[in-house]
């Protein structure tokens, strides 16, 4: 949570720190104010991120959750009760089929996750893989189905099993856990109807559920948003499986899909298009933030950091719509005078009470949007109301465009921000975690907004 906020708060501090205050930054120039300037935000933005770090040091840290994981995977879901290890007897009518003939999992609802067979052990097996005599058979299941084997398919549990991550991983299966994303294809299905292992060769060990572990009937388990799933297989599966965008893996990616040799031309671009952004500063002539965005793209295709066809994946085109969606929006509150009517209507009723008062009730308005609207919706339905006040008030446009900016982009009282939905799980924090830590970090920078916007932005 501290490193979800930190997110936050440091993209308060320039132009491209989000993509809210592009989305404002342009807005406002349709009203014929200057676009924000790359660096505008940064003094309040520095002010903000100290406020967060004192904040989370000596107040924060006391109001989480004390629960925290631990090495072991296996320990972390609990499922040391759910996994045996059976022999296969010599008379076990089950040798020589293969796993998938054997309906292992079908009649006995057992999961056969591993085969051990002498010096030799097969991590997420193949079902096609034959069953032989003395095999020990790493399976996954429920006490009761577990202690009816023996009489049934000649299967004997080995009494001094022990579990840990070790008898579960190989050189060609680890265990992974990845989380299910908001857009992903998965959602409202279970892995019978997906043909989880038959399609990403991937097994599903267990699922955690906002510190809710699910591990019996996994194949009728319907996947919702935020389900951070404990799979076994090999690497190349599961990124082939990230690479679709449904699930975000867990854990730092490999060192093998990164370009570590473009590294310094990464830097390099970053570099020139700092260099870029305050030209205007250095010599005077003020480039376009556009221009310094697009000259660093350049640099990083000349060098082939990005290559041509992954540009189109790199791009959100769903913001990109509504951002587009969101601005038509505002167009057409100008073009009906909508508002003119509700500034009107704001600065009648609450007007008496000053500009400051006014100013507070718009960043309210933003934070409460924000929660079950996106930060861009929230910021582009509230500005064209703010600037149409401002000026019914007399006052400066630009102080109250800036508040709804900083106002949308904090958002700290649900985990619904997606920096916040990334840690969520996790890190084992349920729903009133970030109502009690978000909340009063949220008075916090309200306070410190409402006494600073003034004196960087002027009535």
């Amino acid at each position: 949570m501290p490193m979800a906020f930190g997110t936050i708060l440091g993209g308060s501090c320039t132009l491209i720190g989000t993509s809210t205050n592009l989305a404002v930054s342009g807005a406002i120039q349709r009203y014929g104010y200057e676009a924000i300037s790359m660096f505008e935000l940064t003094p309040i933005g520095v002010i903000m991120v100290l406020l967060g770090v004192l904040y989370m040091l000596f107040i924060g840290l006391r109001l989480l959750p004390s629960a925290g994981a631990s090495e072991s995977l296996t320990d972390d879901y609990s499922i040391r009760e759910y996994i045996s290890e059976l022999v296969v007897l010599p008379d076990s009518p089950l040798v020589g089929k293969t796993l998938g003939s054997s309906n292992i999992s079908t009649d006995l609802e057992l999961n056969v996750i591993g085969i051990i067979r002498g010096d030799e052990r097969k991590i997420n097996p193949d079902p096609r893989e034959r069953i032989q005599r003395r095999d020990l058979l790493l399976v996954e299941g429920k006490i009761t189905d577990l202690l009816r084997v023996k009489e049934l398919v000649g299967l004997e549990i080995k009494p001094d099993f022990m579990l840990n991550d070790g008898v579960l991983e190989s050189d060609d299966a680890q265990l992974y856990e990845v989380l299910v994303m908001s857009d992903s294809a998965l959602l409202g299905q279970t892995l019978k109807t997906l043909r989880f292992r038959q399609r990403f060769d991937l097994t599903v060990l267990a699922i955690n559920r906002h510190r809710e572990m699910i591990i019996e009937k996994l194949s009728d388990v319907t996947l919702k948003f935020g389900d951070v799933l404990l799979v076994q297989g090999s690497k190349e599966n599961l990124e082939a499986m990230v690479g679709e965008g449904d699930i975000l893996l867990l854990e730092d990616v490999s060192a093998s899909s990164m370009r570590l040799a473009k590294r310094k031309w990464a830097i390099s671009a970053f570099l020139f298009f700092l260099l870029l952004s305050v030209s205007k500063v250095t010599i005077g002539i003020d480039v376009p933030v556009m221009i310094c965005v697009l000259a660093g793209v350049f640099v990083m295709l000349a060098t082939k950091t990005v290559r041509y066809s992954e540009m189109y994946s790199l791009i959100d085109f769903r913001l990109l719509v509504l951002i587009a969606c969101m601005m038509s929006f505002g167009v057409a509150m100008e073009n009906t005078g909508t508002d003119k009517f509700l500034a009107g209507l704001i600065e009648s009723y609450f007007g008496i009470y000053g500009p400051t008062a006014v100013l507070a009730g718009f960043f309210v308005l933003t934070v409460i949007l924000t929660q079950p609207m996106s930060n861009q919706a929230a910021a582009l339905v509230v500005l064209p109301i703010a600037i149409k006040t401002a000026i019914a008030m007399g006052v400066n446009p630009r102080t109250f465009a800036i508040v709804v900016t900083l106002a949308a982009s904090f958002s700290f009282i649900t985990p619904l921000e997606p920096a916040c939905v990334l840690v969520y799980t996790p890190g084992r924090y349920r729903f009133m975690d970030f109502v009690k830590v978000g909340s009063v970090l949220t008075l916090l920078v309200f306070t410190v907004s409402m006494l600073l916007v003034p004196v960087f932005w002027p009535f």
